[in-house]
């Protein structure tokens, strides 16, 4: 099969494309700049130059790369201000589909979206692909106007939508790194009082659910916001402060005392960090969009759906490939504690046995 991957030099890129390449098929990326690219990708992979931002290049590469898949990975998770967002995961998904659109034969294309398009959980229980999206934050927003972008062409390129929660694993630099920061001073900050619930989903298991929906997963269409969804979360509602105590169990360190923020604090402290960070021309570390995410007590979700239409099941449930992953987090050097050597994150036995 052929295949063509945006977003290929990011975390969850980099690992899809190594999957592909095992797998045996071909793999073409999209990438604003091929030098830069070059090195982070191996070398089977064939760069095509094109910027989902600007739209420079894009017709020519979707032609170019004779995908028979596409799977759309790009996207802006940190931006100065709050419609820093739109270009990449808004406009740059329409200006996506309208160049497949173009082509005599259009792909199918999945879209790597979030748990925050669709919102955080209702009270008492993880969100359904079924309920209103109802996103808290600029980010959100943006990444449900990709999955409308979608829709809109859907008479034109057959699409799937999945939406991961928090994704962990080898290569991550966003969520373990925070959790080891937390754990190293001993101080967990937690956004308001009460207990905060996460689900999770390792990024071997979200490529195996990309893949699925690339295969055998349901089209979205006009109107019909559900329909094409899938969420691929663990299911559970894993409390903050016991994730920080799994990896400070694998470090050697004790788990960090958990500190409620205040939301005006939180607020304050976001504002300040977005003013340096406009000085400095780059996006803030904390800004008050992520604010408004951490504020909320859940943001869980299943795999129900996507294990009825995908045969997907999770493969690895936290804290299962928490020690892999730590590896690539951990900065070189030696730590505290001893990181154990885990057996590599496979399909489970129903899944391999339909390969």
């Amino acid at each position: 099969m052929r295949y063509l991957v945006t977003g290929a030099t990011g975390f969850v890129g980099t690992r899809l494309v190594h999957r592909l390449l095992r797998e045996g098929h071909t793999v073409a990326a999209l990438v604003r700049d091929v030098e830069r690219a070059r090195p982070r990708l191996p070398p089977q992979v064939r760069l095509l130059d094109g910027d989902l931002a600007t739209g420079r290049g894009l017709r020519r590469a979707v032609t170019a790369s004779g995908a028979e898949r596409v799977v759309h990975l790009a996207g802006t998770v940190k931006a100065a201000r709050p419609g820093g967002y739109a270009p990449v995961n808004a406009v740059g998904t329409r200006r996506l589909c309208e160049a497949l659109a173009g082509l005599p034969e259009p792909p199918r294309l999945v879209y790597c979206s979030s748990l925050a398009a669709a919102g955080p959980s209702p009270p008492g229980r993880p969100r359904r692909e079924t309920d209103p999206p109802a996103p808290v934050s600029a980010y959100g927003r943006s990444k449900l106007a990709g999955e409308e972008a979608l829709r809109a062409a859907a008479d034109r390129v057959p699409a799937t939508v999945v939406r991961p929660p928090i994704v962990y694993g080898p290569g991550d630099t966003e969520f373990l790194p925070a959790l080891l920061a937390a754990v190293r001073s001993g101080v967990l900050p937690v956004c308001g009082a009460g207990p905060r619930r996460y689900s999770l989903v390792h990024v071997d298991d979200l490529c195996r659910a990309l893949l699925a929906a690339a295969d055998r997963g349901a089209t979205v269409g006009p109107g019909q916001p559900a329909r094409g969804v899938y969420h691929v979360g663990d299911g559970a509602g894993h409390r903050c402060q016991d994730l920080a105590a799994a990896v400070a169990a694998l470090t050697g360190h004790r788990p960090p005392r958990t500190v409620p923020v205040p939301r005006p604090v939180a607020y304050a402290a976001a504002w300040g960090a977005e003013l340096a960070a406009r000085a400095l021309d780059r996006p803030p570390v904390l800004c008050r969009d992520k604010i408004r995410e951490l504020a909320r007590p859940a943001w869980t979700c299943g795999h129900e759906r996507a294990a009825r239409d995908l045969g997907f099941t999770p493969g690895a449930v936290w804290p299962a490939g928490l020690a892999d992953a730590l590896r690539t987090a951990l900065p070189p050097g030696p730590v505290s504690g001893p990181v154990p050597v885990p057996a590599p994150v496979a399909a489970p036995a129903s899944e391999r046995k339909r390969r």
